[in-house]
């Protein structure tokens, strides 16, 4: 039978812990008149069958069924009882912990409807001050049934719901630009920090200050972007490709073979739909070849008149079809991405050709 004990402490508080278990091996066994001792910035709770059940504050408490009601009752102890009782006591540190850091891990989307490719992976780091705003609740959700609990074994889980709530209210907060991103972290710095602690406080936990570096963005590779957006925003971002490569090679002699595009590729895309590939697969498909037909003539334009092929598209500041008309819009959208127009010239010129196409039948 374990050891009665009858005065219990817990005074060598770890830099990093949040909650220890009294006795470390586990259960204990008490009786109404042993002595608890609670320090400054801490509580204790004691844990019976696997439940959190009564809550000790900072002082020397004699155990009875007055301060312990719940366990008391689950026991079946008289008012002058004495009769042993097996228990876990968790003493838990409500001091916060300063400086913990965070970092986007994994890129907040912001979607920017209308720009560039349409989202924007955002990245950043920083420091929070975190700590138990409720012992009782907190025991519940991370301490039942371990010796111990620190920083470091809830460090992901507060990291995950960080970025979860900043990134909601990224979304819910209408901002489409990096700047208005970074408007908003000054705002959770501030009055928003109440709104970010709501969900943390259901687990017993509070965040005390927010501090982060401003968003930046993510350079990723399409194949990596792919990872965070949606199919037809990939899809997008793989014609802008092409444009991008197309713009990227006009200088090389301005033939089109050094391009690396033209009717070569949009003939072997078109040879390659079948009716078995989608709706979707042969509209993007379609779209490439135009893309890859449009570029060619700027390109041969460009570099005096060259060898074009008779069938290529009709010249870009002319188009004529929906497909033209899309392609039009994609390369406006790369030349804003790569920062070639300025975002009033990109507005007016996506205006007019949105409007266009939206008249077409």
């Amino acid at each position: 039978m374990p050891r009665l004990i009858d005065v219990v402490d817990h005074t060598n508080v770890g830099t990093e812990e949040f909650a220890w278990r009294e006795p470390q091996e586990g259960s204990g066994d008490f009786r109404m008149g042993s002595q608890v001792i609670v320090g400054e910035s801490q509580a204790a709770v004691f844990v019976r069958g696997g439940q959190a059940l009564d809550v000790l504050g900072t002082g020397r408490h004699m155990l009875s069924t007055a301060n312990l009601p719940i366990l008391a009752g689950l026991i079946g102890l008289a008012t002058s009882g004495r009769t042993p009782f097996t228990a876990d006591l968790y003493f838990v540190n409500l001091k916060d912990m300063p400086q913990v850091g965070w970092g986007t891990s994994t890129p907040i989307v912001m979607e920017t409807p209308g720009k560039g490719l349409g989202a924007v992976l955002l990245i950043t780091h920083g420091i929070i001050d975190v700590g138990i705003d409720e012992p009782m609740l907190f025991v519940k959700q991370y301490a039942v049934g371990r010796p111990y609990v620190t920083m470091n074994d809830i460090k992901d889980r507060v990291q995950a719901m960080l970025l979860g709530e900043v990134a909601m209210l990224i979304g819910a907060s209408g901002a489409q630009s990096i700047p208005d991103a970074n408007k908003l972290l000054g705002d959770l710095e501030g009055a928003m920090l109440a709104k970010l602690n709501d969900k943390f406080k259901a687990l017993g936990l509070r965040i005390k200050a927010f501090e982060s570096n401003p968003f930046t963005a993510k350079d990723v590779s399409a194949d990596e972007l792919r990872n965070y957006v949606s199919l037809d925003m990939w899809e997008r971002v793989q014609r802008l490709n092409i444009a991008q490569t197309a713009a990227g090679n006009q200088g090389a002699g301005g033939t089109l073979a050094s391009a690396g595009l033209g009717l070569g590729v949009g003939q072997s895309i078109a040879a390659s739909m079948n009716p078995e590939q989608s709706a979707a697969q042969q509209q993007m498909a379609q779209q490439q070849m135009m893309m890859n037909q449009m570029m060619m003539n700027m390109m041969n334009k460009q570099n005096g008149g060259g060898d074009a092929p008779a069938a290529a598209a009709p010249a870009s500041d002319n188009p004529q079809t929906k497909a033209e008309i899309q392609a039009m819009l994609d390369n406006l959208d790369m030349k804003l991405s790569k920062g070639e127009i300025s975002e009033a010239i990109y507005t007016k010129l996506s205006d007019k050709w949105q409007a266009k196409l939206s008249s077409m039948p």
